[in-house]
């Protein structure tokens, strides 16, 4: 089971995206924004955790979002 409420940092404030891998709609979703299979998603959870931004890493060999896409997603946030 994954801990959703576990923040990247206790001064930060911010809960990085995880996959619940228990939830088929979470695995489909996570397959559609990284264009590829369910299978694939949960094969790369098993591997490397349920940090998205591991799981992407593993799947693509990089990350699709640069810094300043994240930078702007947790100022939305934010706000």
């Amino acid at each position: 089971m994954t801990d959703t409420n576990a923040s990247s940092s206790p001064s930060d404030g911010i809960v990085p995206d995880r996959i619940d891998t228990g939830s088929s709609a979470s695995v489909s979703e996570w397959a559609k924004k990284l264009q590829v299979t369910d299978m694939q998603v949960t094969d790369a959870v098993a591997e490397v955790g349920d940090l998205a931004t591991d799981v992407e890493m593993h799947l693509k060999g990089s990350r699709s979002t640069t810094n300043s896409e994240r930078v702007d997603e947790v100022g939305d946030k934010a706000s």
